[in-house]
């Protein structure tokens, strides 16, 4: 049972890392394509930059909480310490990939609503895709 927790929770481990990864390509992806969108202003560009920087923030302490567990220097923690360290990144990181999605998708909703009251769905719809292809 032992070994199957480590294993297990070594997953968890990488795929914390990996939360991260997605958080951030969310941020690069969807803040490139709002630049080119002129539906928003400077100001509401640079209040979304802030809000993808904070979860991006967020999600790089609960990795820095890992990184606590893994360095060989701390011996003090039990195995059992460990796993619940892993278990509570690993939840953190799931809430802040979730959060950085919908945050994008109601970004998006307002770009959407202006695009309708202004009639410009074709310029939306390359930028953004279809419902089809809506890869948000």
């Amino acid at each position: 049972r032992a070994v199957n927790d480590l294993v297990r929770d070594a997953r968890k481990v990488q795929r914390c890392i990996l939360l991260v990864g997605e958080i951030s390509q969310m941020y690069v992806d969807n803040y490139k394509r709002m630049l080119s969108d002129g539906n928003f202003t400077v100001r509401e560009l640079a209040a979304i930059a802030s809000g993808y920087t904070r979860l991006l923030e967020e999600a790089t302490y609960a990795l820095s909480d890992l990184k606590g567990i893994v360095n060989p220097s701390n011996l003090s923690m039990t195995d059992k310490d460990r796993l619940d360290v892993v278990d509570r990144s690993y939840e953190e990181l799931t809430r802040l990939r979730n959060l950085t999605g919908y945050y994008t998708r109601k970004n998006i909703g307002v770009v959407l609503l202006r695009a309708r009251r202004q009639k410009d769905m074709e310029r939306f719809l390359s930028l953004y895709g279809t419902v089809e292809e809506k890869y948000w």
